[in-house]
């Protein structure tokens, strides 16, 4: 019985980091000067609370339509009109997705919730859709470049109330680390993070956004429809460089 029992107890310690990877040398993403924005579209940029609040630079192109954002919502610079410096971010939005979307995979989730998982820096891949239910915990076991890449064949969808966790260690810049500066997610066509939502990351995703009111810690980055914001949002996307 003894000895069962420590059977038991291994095999739920190791069930705990099924999906935990070693750390390896991460691939390199840069997204240029997008890196300037807390949010970035390609036709347009929608918000409906006069509470929401974005850290970083607001923009569209080459669709400019700005609608519910006014300068004081914005630390940072909020673009009303087309300006080759949105163009130039949406170029290099361009490039780190598709360095993102190229990266090895180093393990298929495909099918899985990625509720209740602690993973460690790495390529997670998704053949197909991507959720979030519940608690999501990324741990960088004490490595100041740890780096994780989320590549996400059609949407990526995170339920009410879901939360990104993120265990950096005491070596870790903790502003740069729990703004999500290292965590990318590719996102093959949309992205909706639900209401009440702590999410963590970049997301770049090839057509829209959606924020349905909560905190992102990071950037929403559509490179060629829009990013929606459906109620009182806040995006902490200062840049990471």
């Amino acid at each position: 019985m003894k000895l069962l029992s420590i059977f038991l107890l291994a095999l739920s310690l190791a069930g705990m980091d099924a999906y935990t990877q070693t750390d390896t040398d991460a691939v390199k993403i840069s997204i240029g000067t997008a890196d300037e924005f807390g949010v970035l579209a390609g036709s347009g940029v929608t918000n409906i609370s006069a509470h929401t609040l974005i850290i970083g630079d607001v923009g569209s192109s080459p669709t400019p339509t700005i609608v519910g954002l006014t300068p004081s919502q914005v630390k940072g610079h909020l673009y009303l009109k087309a300006s080759p410096v949105t163009a130039k971010a949406q170029k290099g939005l361009t490039a780190g997705y598709i360095e993102a979307q190229n990266a090895p995979c180093g393990t298929d989730l495909t099918g899985k919730d990625l509720g209740g998982m602690k993973l460690g820096p790495g390529v997670y891949c998704f053949s197909t859709s991507a959720g979030l239910t519940g608690t999501l915990t990324l741990d960088a076991h004490g490595n100041p470049d740890a780096q994780w890449v989320f590549q996400i064949g059609s949407t990526l969808i995170t339920a009410s109330g879901s939360k990104v966790a993120m265990v950096l260690g005491h070596k870790l810049p903790w502003a740069k680390g729990e703004r999500g500066c290292n965590v990318y997610w590719q996102v093959g066509t949309s992205a909706t993070i639900g209401g009440g939502s702590l999410f963590v990351g970049q997301i770049l995703a090839l057509d829209s956004i959606t924020l349905g009111g909560g905190t992102l810690r990071g950037k929403a980055l559509a490179r060629n429809e829009a990013v929606t914001i459906s109620t009182q949002e806040t995006v902490d996307g200062p840049p990471c460089d």
